[in-house]
């Protein structure tokens, strides 16, 4: 079958505080949560009605067990998720400090299972037929998982929409030499921008990729790259989007009281699937996908917190997420 989205790239375990505003060593319960940007806008895309699969790897332990039930449960295909012997599942944990402190705490190592992808295990063919084919930063951080991404990226050849999101993560990247993480991205970040058509970034994010942070330079800076639409999140300041063709856009966020901040990103890269693929103008794209990311913000988790339709027509309705 052909599916609307297929996402690549990071998976887990997130433990999240059921205390909100509680330092961590303070914290005595957990609510238990599948995790992983990728696997997340699977999932926000598979709550608005689309057909979605994951290309991920996890632990062959009870933590990996859980991750395969929770994406069936969700209606997201796993097919192409499958174990690695010998590491564990990466489990997050975060503290909940609102309005906007949500600290994170990786535990992905020796190895974290998703960057053990491999080339040579690929389907390609699907991954050349799927409607939007969405790729991440993380996933160039460490080998085999970076050219497993780029040998997907070149093989897709911008068949349908190719969606890269930057997703800067500077604690899984390490520079023998000790330079700065993103100087050793960059190349890396340039090669998979060649292969997309869609760049989606916050500040920090699109600064890595392109060397430039202000909004409007960096998008053009992602379209010089080879995209045809970029997308920069400028996080209190709405989303900024412009086109190869001269389209540019500005949206404001949402009024949202934000209980945790995580996953929001997550729930606005389903519902750009989403847009994308119904065929919505712009501004129509940029303003549902800023609902469905407000929603998850006023939400403690966050795959279980992605929308349904119903809910961010009824944000966008009221103009604010009540």
């Amino acid at each position: 079958m052909a599916y609307d989205l297929i996402t690549m790239g990071r998976i887990g375990v997130d433990l999240y505080p059921l205390q909100t505003g509680v330092p961590l060593p303070q914290v005595t319960s957990f609510g238990k949560f599948l995790g992983g940007s990728a696997t997340n806008v699977a999932v926000a895309a598979a709550r608005l009605g689309r057909e979605t699969a994951v290309i991920t790897r996890t632990g062959d332990d009870p933590f990996g067990t859980y991750l395969h039930e929770a994406l069936r449960g969700f209606g997201v295909d796993d097919r192409w998720v499958t174990s690695v012997p010998g590491l564990p599942t990466p489990v997050t944990f975060c503290e909940i400090f609102p309005p906007d402190d949500f600290p994170l705490y990786f535990y992905r190592r020796p190895k974290a299972p998703d960057l053990e992808i491999d080339a040579h295990e690929l389907d390609l063919d699907a991954v050349r037929e799927t409607r939007v084919f969405w790729v991440t930063g993380t996933g160039l951080s460490e080998e085999p998982s970076r050219t497993a991404t780029l040998a997907a990226l070149a093989h897709r050849a911008k068949a349908g929409v190719t969606v890269f999101d930057l997703d800067w993560r500077p604690m899984f990247w390490h520079d023998p030499a000790g330079g700065d993480p993103a100087e050793a991205a960059r190349p890396f970040y340039a090669e998979a921008l060649k292969h997309a058509t869609v760049a989606v970034g916050n500040l920090d994010e699109v600064e890595v990729a392109t060397g430039v942070r202000e909004p409007r330079a960096a998008a053009q800076a992602l379209l010089d790259a080879g995209v045809e639409l970029a997308v920069v999140k400028q996080g209190p300041k709405g989303v900024l989007a412009v086109d190869r063709a001269g389209e540019s856009v500005e949206v404001p966020p949402l009024p949202v009281n934000v209980l945790n901040g995580l996953g929001a990103g997550d729930a606005f890269g389903g519902s750009l699937c989403h847009g994308l693929l119904a065929g919505w103008d712009l501004e129509t794209t940029m303003r549902h996908a800023n609902a469905a990311g407000a929603i998850v913000a006023s939400r403690l988790e966050c795959s279980s917190a992605m929308p349904t339709p119903d809910e961010v027509a009824a944000a966008l309705e009221a103009g604010a997420v009540l």
